[in-house]
Parts: C-alpha cells; sequence; structure tokens
C-alpha cells in the first residue's frame, strides 16, 4: 500500500515509522482529560506508518486478531472481558421538542447536567439511536466511549436522525444547546458514523454551530468539500477521519486527499487521520481509539 499512499502525501514524509506518535496525539499523561480504561485492549497494536508528522497513520488492521478473536459470535457478541455494564445504570431516553419536531435520544452519563464533557453519536443511514448503545456489537467499543464518560464526569448520547440534511443537523444542534444549557462548562464532541458524518461537516461548516464544538469524529464518512467556501478552516475545530483500505462505501484515497487538501490550504489545522490497512466500512467504529482522540481533542 505504500506506493499509493505515496500518491496521497509527499513522498518524504512517506515510510517512516515514527516513535511516540501516538504519545504525541494525546500530549502528556498530565494533560489527560480522560482517564485510561481497558487501554490495553482497545489502544491500536501496531502503526505502520506515520505522515504528516503525525497527523496521517496507518495502523494495521487483523480480521482475525481484531475480529475473530476478540468477538464471541462475529460482529454480535464481543467477548465479557471488554465490556463493563455500568454505564446501563444511568441510561435512559428522552426527547426534546425542537424546529417543530420531536428529537429522539438516549443519554448516559450525566446526560441530564453537570457534565464536564459531552459525546453525541450521530448513526449512519438505516441506523438509530440504539447502535450507538450497543455494548457488545462492534468489539465492544461503544460500551468503552459509554464508559469513558461514566468514569470521567462525562456525558454519552446517541439520537435518532431522519433526515441527513439542514433539518437533521438543525436537530442535532438543539441537542448540543440544550446539553449546554444543563452542562454549561461541558466541551461537546460530536462523532458520526458513515452516512452520518454529513451531519459532522455541516455543524463545522455553520459558524454558529461550530462555536458550540470542541470537535467532529468522522467515521468511515464522506468528505465535504464545500467546507472551503464556508470559512469553517479558520474555526479550527478539531477533525479527526477515520478509513479503512477496502471501505467499498467511501474509497480511502478519496478521503486521504481530502485531508491532503485541508493540510495544504491550511497547514496548522487540528485534524488527524487513521487508515486502518484492510479495514472496512465498518472498521473505524470498531477500531478507533477513542480515548486516543478524545484527550488530543480536549487538551
Amino acid at each position: 500500500m505504500l506506493h499509493r499512499l505515496k500518491s496521497v502525501v509527499p513522498a518524504r514524509l512517506a515510510g517512516a515509522i515514527v516513535l511516540g506518535t501516538l504519545v504525541a496525539w494525546a500530549g502528556s499523561a498530565q494533560a489527560d482529560a480522560l482517564k485510561p480504561y481497558k487501554d490495553r485492549l482497545f489502544k491500536y497494536k501496531k502503526v505502520t506508518e506515520t505522515l504528516y508528522d503525525g497527523d496521517f497513520i496507518v495502523v494495521e488492521y487483523s480480521k482475525q486478531r481484531d475480529l475473530r478473536d476478540r468477538d464471541e459470535v462475529d460482529e454480535r457478541k464481543v467477548f465479557g472481558n471488554y465490556v463493563s455494564y455500568k454505564p446501563k445504570r444511568g441510561r435512559g431516553s428522552a426527547e426534546l421538542q425542537a424546529n417543530g419536531r420531536t428529537v429522539t435520544y438516549m443519554g448516559t452519563g450525566k446526560w441530564k447536567g453537570g457534565a464536564r464533557m459531552v459525546v453525541i453519536y450521530i448513526h449512519g443511514q438505516g441506523g438509530n439511536r440504539f447502535q450507538g448503545m450497543n455494548d457488545v456489537s462492534f468489539g465492544g467499543n461503544f460500551n468503552r466511549i459509554q464508559n469513558l464518560m461514566v468514569r470521567n464526569g462525562g456525558a454519552y448520547l446517541t439520537v435518532d436522525i431522519k433526515n441527513f440534511d439542514k433539518r437533521g443537523t438543525a436537530d442535532v444542534a438543539a441537542l448540543i444547546q440544550y446539553q449546554k444549557q444543563v452542562s454549561p462548562g461541558a466541551k461537546v464532541v460530536v462523532a458520526c458514523g458513515s452516512m452520518g458524518g454529513i451531519i459532522c461537516w455541516n455543524l463545522v461548516r455553520n459558524a454558529n454551530y461550530a462555536k458550540l464544538l470542541s470537535g467532529i469524529m468522522l467515521l468511515g464518512s464522506p468528505k465535504d468539500p464545500n467546507i472551503f467556501g464556508s470559512g469553517a478552516l479558520s474555526r479550527n475545530v478539531p477533525i479527526y477521519m477515520g478509513q479503512g483500505t477496502l471501505d467499498r462505501v467511501y474509497n480511502w484515497e478519496t478521503q486521504a486527499n481530502f485531508f491532503k487538501q485541508i493540510k495544504s490550504r491550511a497547514p496548522n489545522y487540528p485534524i488527524k487521520f487513521t487508515l486502518f490497512d484492510t479495514g472496512t466500512h465498518g472498521t473505524p467504529i470498531r477500531m478507533t481509539d477513542w480515548r486516543l482522540v478524545l484527550n488530543w481533542m480536549l487538551r
């Protein structure tokens, strides 16, 4: 794959594995907003390429190790040592009336108020609010983000999206604004899976919405070239992009070239890209290290 990476990034940056890359991502231990939780199980086993001074990394994905050996039932139920059901104690459902519509969502942790930080997950086409609250699918990674929020005084929410357009974006923005009311000091990160990424990009492009954000996470999502004419790059909302090399929905090279465009126009923009070598469309949801990314965004 290296020769294909060289077509995306400058040759002088390709091919070097930089020791300490993941440490540089998250900063010093003292700066970490989130305490460790099952890091040994969820951390990246091997970084094979480091590009753009660590802002673009290639992570080895092994279907045998990271799926078959991890799941009791492949893609449906992870082994029990990957999960803790502590977040279920505070989990609940609610509705928010906004924009003439009913926004249905779920939450755990301090989702009713007093949170230090808030993570909101947006599903893709065909999904619903239950996807991001599933403890045992996607290798237990949704359970991990729930535990990270619960154990660090944060809130985690998932929401039903009916329209991946301005209406859906306005509904998510209303939920963010409500969370800001009940948790005034909280930093908010929105994570978007697949087509849900449209919502994430829309939030960043809107100046009023963007000022509410401390970061967006795009997990196997499409690019949005409209950000270049929106002033979004001047707002410096941290962006994480995760992609699998075998993604048949959104081509990884297209997304990586978009990362390169952003870097070319705004070299110091806070954006990071993780490419999961041999990963498929759902791999970024399964494999993204929530704690690593969020600690970088929340510093």
